[in-house]
């Protein structure tokens, strides 16, 4: 059997401190104050790495409050990918209050 590498990028880890940090952190816990916020791992492509390679960090922060019962894992970029609306406001409402602070 022969393994042959396809493609090959780079990993990215970004510090989980400094002032837009806790401007997303502070934005989220005005909608939600019980909102657990904690870095996480996720396999696949961002822009960030590109960004990465200039030297500017970047953070995807898409604040949603799914219903527990929903699969969201299950539906991600399937062919009945789908977020409640009011998922959506809420994420909004955080996006909104830390584009005005920041």
């Amino acid at each position: 059997m022969r393994v042959e590498e396809i493609h090959r990028d780079i990993a990215l880890e970004v510090p989980f401190t400094g002032d837009l940090v806790d401007a997303m952190v502070d934005a989220l816990h005005v909608e939600d104050p019980d909102a657990a916020v904690l870095p996480y791992t996720l396999s696949g492509g961002t822009d960030n790495k590109s960004l990465a390679r200039l030297g500017i960090t970047g953070y995807g922060f898409a604040p949603l409050r799914l219903p527990a019962d929903l699969d969201f894992s299950g539906m991600f970029h399937g062919v009945d990918e789908r977020v409640p609306v009011d998922s959506l406001r809420f994420g909004v409402r955080v996006l909104d209050r830390l584009l005005r602070t920041c």
